[in-house]
């Protein structure tokens, strides 16, 4: 069995068997419905619920309307039962896994709107966008095969489009120079990290072994931002092919390609380095997207992982910067002593924290479920050393 094969999606239209790769991460749909502008929201959020994929024949400014109705019939339940449920709400780690769950389904639902892409990824009907450059970036040159999306991925393949083009400022960084994230790596949106790693004190080992180590390198901003504070070499890692290319591009839009090598490798290069980076997933759960995996870490595994074999990749002096959000703390996902457990089993010890605390949104949004976690939360940057 070819397991890399493409998965199609088939449905009968116009007494015709049709088929088109399925570009998404869900999974394909138990039956696919032909849609139109005749659809009501009411019966469109039926059938969605239902496991019916709606395959768009009318308006696309329509069926616009038509997932931002849905999703207000997913949402204000959702919130006045939270409004009315308050004083009895789920603590902890039972309100992050009945928010996710929610989540879960509310994406569900919404991702059952799909539109049909031509072998060029062009749109074929009123008053359609131009997503070809778009798509071109997420999924590569067309290859004259037809193809259906979910209409809510595909504003995510547009508005990814907009980032890349645009950039994302960081102050850390300085000169108001930007980082361009790709589809499907995750956005350094969290600048406060960054700044972090731009103001911590430079281990004295590596003045003169000036080589650092990036785990995980995602967009390259964290390369970035060591390379232009004086390390004269930077390995970065990543698993993922489309994190390495990203990282490439940012690296050469900063002029700072041959200070930085990437390397395909899970975790570590080999080798040693005076500091060693990384900045994990922060929540302990099971991601369900390519992107989510920037977010969430099954069983803390990198985590873990990189706190086992730190120390054997650091010369003598050097340090290890583990940069990581308490949020699974407040949520009761992670304690503290487990954390500091295993920094102790590793052989490491803590020379020093920095801690800041975040400034986006959501810290401020009351009606977000996990809004108490998300309002106490705090990032710090750990520096370890050897033990001893």
């Amino acid at each position: 069995m070819n397991t890399n094969s493409p998965t199609l999606l088939t449905w009968s239209e116009k007494d015709t068997e049709c088929s088109a790769l399925w570009r998404s991460e869900q999974n394909l749909p138990a039956r696919v419905v032909l849609a139109d502008d005749t659809l009501t929201a009411d019966a469109a959020y039926r059938l969605a619920c239902e496991g019916s994929g709606l395959l768009w024949r009318g308006d696309f400014q329509n069926a616009r309307q038509l997932l931002q109705a849905m999703a207000r019939r997913i949402d204000k339940p959702q919130k006045a039962k939270r409004k009315k449920s308050d004083a009895a709400a789920p603590a902890g780690g039972a309100a992050f896994h009945a928010h996710r769950q929610a989540q879960a389904q509310r994406t569900r639902v919404l991702s059952q709107v799909l539109i049909a892409l031509d072998g060029d990824y062009s749109i074929g009907l009123r008053r359609a966008p131009d997503a070809k450059q778009a798509c071109v970036q997420a999924f590569g040159p067309a290859s004259g095969q037809a193809s259906v999306i979910s209409l809510r991925a595909l504003q995510g393949v547009i508005g990814a489009f907009e980032w890349r083009k645009n950039g994302v400022e960081l102050p850390a960084l300085g000169e108001d120079l930007r980082i361009h994230p790709h589809y499907g790596v995750f956005s350094p949106v969290r600048g406060e990290y960054v700044s972090l790693v731009a103001k911590a004190p430079l281990p004295e080992a590596l003045k003169t072994h000036a080589v650092a180590f990036d785990i995980g390198v995602g967009t390259g901003v964290l390369s970035a931002v060591l390379a232009r504070r004086g390390a004269k070499t930077v390995v970065a890692t990543d698993m993922a092919e489309r994190a390495l290319v990203c990282a490439r591009d940012n690296l050469q839009r900063l002029g700072l390609q041959n200070q930085v090598q990437l390397l395909q490798a899970d975790l570590f290069p080999p080798g040693q380095a005076a500091l060693v980076v990384c900045n994990p997933p922060w929540l302990p759960a099971r991601p369900t997207s390519v992107l989510e995996q920037a977010v969430y870490d099954e069983g803390s595994q990198m985590l873990k992982g990189f706190l086992a074999g730190l120390k054997a990749h650091l010369c003598e002096g050097g340090e290890g910067w583990l940069i990581l959000s308490d949020l699974a703390e407040h949520l009761g996902l992670r304690t503290r002593e487990a954390l500091l457990g295993w920094i102790t089993d590793a052989g490491l010890q803590v020379l020093g924290r920095m801690d800041v605390k975040p400034a986006h949104n959501k810290t401020r949004d009351e009606s977000d479920p996990l809004h108490a976690a998300r309002a106490a939360e705090v990032t710090s940057l750990w520096r370890l050393g050897a033990a001893g």
